[in-house]
């Protein structure tokens, strides 16, 4: 029996002349992407060699968001092959690692792009149905992963939560996942054929239950290459767009853009990738006369909430549960508040593994199929949800995931550094940003010293805006950290991190 496909199920249900992606003053039609998709494919192949059930060929996209970016990881998974996104933003060494732990077969890039954490060679240039693109071929080598096993899934899609180091696991997705979660996600979201979405959020982070929901169900995207306020309304309105999935930055934006133009045709506005604040909600609503829609997603999960209920009265709420959905509160021992607990989840389309360590599903999941998420919620008496927290030192800087052990890490390497402490405080902007204290092996080291050693070996949003030398660090009486506000006010906080 064939194995399911997400692409060959879209190109099912797609109406060829109708307009998959407008870009700039360009578009596509499902035709044209589905017919790139498959020069891709064939590409894929000839390179890679026939699908085999035993081993699934991973492929790596670096690339910037866009047409071509789409049409590539559609090719990728149209060949049978598992597509593994690659963020623009990570440090060379993280894409590097991240290679080596998903053991890529090859990497497809912009053409001339200049990878120095590729292996040396020269690429096979590929030019096909208007695209032109950069193959690296890799030497995946022994992996290490049970390769029947990941075959076995019929894989499409490996994701890192957040960087390649840390805690992050790498997320796999089969197809049948990806089927699962896209219609369970549009449950609530109702998009369909008559649809015009914005896209603004980098594709590498937001692929899944997103790109694919909108090519499954016949919309149109919209390829907005502007972030600013002004740029993107005028997208939006240009394109009579009728649907943003963007973050709260994006929405920010829009509120105070300085375009007194109406945007008469959004219909449904869902803010997603951080935590949703009032002040946005209240200035989004009042500026566009529609509520700005809260959702929670995880990569493990898909969609599972929406807040469409009490979008207005309660916009800090990730709303209700969605149909298929279940949701329960693990709680906190010991704990002053009972209301509060980690929140657990199961439903449809739930991730299939971790890669790396290796873990099925069942192996994670409790004998009933919850997944903990790491989260704290409650809930209240109407049925609306509201996350209070990580259970672990994640901070979320304006979406992208930061794991303080890994800056840790990185500190700990510098020779006048003798231990340092990471944590999350507010901004007023991306939500949180790191900071560091650290105790110094000699007197306390100049700013720039120590924000040009992180920023050789990590991402830029990871790089602490603050470094403050202490004495000692609180510890536990076992002498691990113990993770307290270190006391920074937002507003010692810049408001950009370049400018840190």
């Amino acid at each position: 029996m064939a194995r399911e496909n997400i692409v060959e199920l879209i190109r099912q249900r797609a109406r060829p002349e109708s307009v998959a992606l407008m870009e700039g003053e360009g578009s596509r039609t499902y035709g044209d992407l589905l017919s790139a998709s498959t020069d891709v494919a064939i590409a894929i192949r000839a390179q890679l060699g026939p699908v085999s059930n035993l081993r699934v060929r991973r492929v790596g996209v670096h690339h910037k968001s866009g047409g071509d970016y789409i049409a590539l990881a559609l090719g990728i998974l149209e060949a049978g092959g598992c597509f593994v996104p690659i963020p623009e933003e990570l440090a060379p060494a993280e894409k590097r690692e991240l290679c080596e732990r998903t053991s890529l077969d090859a990497v497809l890039c912009e053409p001339d792009f200049v990878a120095e954490w590729l292996p040396n060679g020269r690429p096979a240039r590929i030019e096909l149905g208007g695209i032109a693109f950069d193959w690296h071929r890799l030497d995946a080598g022994n992996s290490g992963l049970p390769e029947a096993d990941f075959a076995s899934l019929n894989p499409a899609f490996v994701r890192f939560s957040s960087g390649t180091t840390g805690r992050s696991k790498g997320v796999v997705l089969s197809h049948t996942s990806l089927r699962e979660r896209i219609t369970a996600a549009n449950t609530g979201l109702k998009i369909g054929p008559e649809d015009r979405v914005l896209w603004v959020l980098p594709m590498a982070h937001h692929f899944a239950v997103s790109i694919i929901l909108y090519l499954y169900h016949g919309a149109t995207t919209i390829l907005s290459e502007g972030s600013v306020g002004g740029d993107l309304l005028d997208a939006a309105i240009g394109a009579e767009a009728t649907v943003m999935y963007g973050s709260p930055f994006h929405f920010r934006q829009l509120a105070g853009s300085a375009c007194d133009r109406e945007w008469s045709s959004l219909r449904l506005a869902v803010s997603t990738a951080a935590a949703l604040d009032s002040a946005t909600a209240s200035s989004f609503e009042y500026r566009f006369g529609r509520p700005l829609v809260q959702g929670f997603g995880i990569i493990e999960a898909g969609l599972p909430f929406l807040n469409l209920a009490a979008p207005s009265s309660q916009p800090e709420s990730i709303g209700q549960l969605l149909d298929g959905y279940e949701a329960r509160l693990r709680p906190l021992a010991p704990s002053p508040d009972k209301t509060v607990g980690e929140l657990c989840l199961r439903g449809p389309g739930l991730f299939d593994a971790y890669l790396d360590p290796w873990q099925l599903r069942k192996t994670v999941v409790d004998d009933d199929g919850w997944f903990a998420t790491g989260d704290l919620a409650n809930c209240d008496s109407g049925g609306n949800w509201f996350v209070c927290g990580r259970l672990k030192s994640i901070i979320n800087v304006g979406g992208m995931k930061v794991f303080a052990e890994e800056v840790e890490r990185v500190l700990s390497e510098h020779p006048g550094v003798q231990r340092s402490l990471v944590s999350g405080q507010p901004h007023a902007v991306f939500g949180e940003v790191p900071v560091a204290t650290y105790i110094p092996v000699d007197g306390p080291l100049r700013l720039g010293e120590l924000k040009q050693h992180c920023r050789q070996h990590l991402s830029a949003f990871k790089v602490p805006l603050i470094f403050t030398a202490v004495e000692e660090l609180p510890t536990t009486a076992s002498g691990k950290l113990r993770r307290v506000d270190p006391g920074v006010s937002e507003s010692t906080l810049p408001n950009g991190i370049a400018s840190a």
